[in-house]
């Protein structure tokens, strides 16, 4: 995961949606919801925008308009440009325009998203080229084949380089953008969004798009009450073969399921909620790293500094005084 430090100033991170019709609006819904105003319960860290090609009515699948009045000039003032979708027909160019802007914003360091279709935008500017990517899986195909430089991983919910992210279609598009939150303002201010909108907390982008669950299995073959079950006891040392007793399975089927449904072993699952624990600790309260580390059933300072390491490539210290609730407003 790449972090981000918190911002010097109190201004705002400006995202700029680009838009294009057929515009669909379930993508761009996704972006606003994460990056627009959540009201006063949630003090603004971002400015939320959206811009098109030809200033005006911008038709969308859903059957109505946008009126959309900002141009490509928009980008000159973006943070962060996101491409929420691309609906255009298979083999359609992206307008030279709009490469055009997209390659020099990102030329000054913007960060470029494309939700879904939107990597198609993405890979016609060339910011794909030799990188892992996402996109819909069907879409995936075509992605591939219309970009053959760019290494299309059409499993994965998302994809985030840094200065450039993708991810697959529909609600992984949330995914994303709380992830981009997290890795922004910190895991704390990524939660109290996703509470917000009534959400769980983002899914790892290694997990899959959408789960294999057997045809013939019943709905018990279901992981949800597990993870809930988990997910209320992280202070708590829970070994695979506990959850296997939990979910009256094998270890072996519980492993399998984990694959299966998530792309990733009950143990990566269980590390990575406890890393997210960390996070919302070290942000919002003073608690030394060892209470901190018993908290999250990482078992001592040494072993939470050492896994926290591995996963975001800093230390808790560092992540702390970059993240501190306090210091962000």
């Amino acid at each position: 995961m790449t972090l981000r430090s918190l911002p010097k100033s109190r201004t705002p991170h400006r995202v700029v949606a680009l838009l294009q019709p057929p515009q669909s609006t379930f993508p761009l819904a996704c972006a606003t919801e994460v990056f627009g105003d959540h009201g006063p319960a949630i003090p603004a860290r971002y400015a939320f925008e959206v811009c098109t090609e030809h200033p005006g009515p911008v038709r969308t699948q859903a059957g109505y308009d946008l009126l959309v009045t900002t141009g490509l000039d928009a980008l000159d003032r973006a943070d962060t440009v996101l491409v929420p979708g691309w609906q255009q027909a298979p083999g359609t160019e992206v307008a030279p325009a709009v490469v055009a802007v997209v390659r020099e914003a990102h030329r000054r360091g913007v960060r470029i998203v494309g939700i879904c279709s939107g990597a198609f935008v993405l890979a016609a500017a060339g910011l794909l080229d030799g990188r892992r990517a996402a996109t819909h899986w069907a879409r995936a195909a075509e992605l591939a084949a219309r970009f053959p430089r760019v290494r299309v991983d059409p499993a994965v919910l998302y994809v985030d380089h840094g200065d450039v992210a993708t991810s697959a279609g529909s609600a992984a598009g949330v995914d994303l953008c709380l992830h981009l939150v997290s890795a922004d303002q910190g895991a704390a201010y990524a939660m109290r969004i996703a509470r917000q909108m009534v959400m769980p907390p983002h899914r790892e982008g290694c997990q899959l798009q959408y789960a294999e669950l057997p045809t013939s299995g019943p709905v018990a073959d279901s992981l949800a009450p597990l993870l809930e079950w988990l997910t209320g006891r992280l202070d708590q040392p829970v070994s695979v073969a506990e959850m296997a007793v939990r979910s009256q399975v094998s270890a072996r089927t519980l492993t399998r399921r984990f694959t299966e449904q998530l792309g990733i072993s009950p143990g990566r699952w269980l590390l990575d909620r406890r890393i997210a624990a960390t996070r919302a600790l070290l942000e919002e309260t003073d608690l030394p790293v060892e209470t901190i580390a018993h908290r999250v059933g990482l078992s001592s300072a040494v072993n939470l500094r050492r896994r926290f390491h591995e996963a975001l490539r800093t230390t808790p210290a560092a992540y702390r005084r970059a993240f501190r609730a306090d210091k962000a407003g």
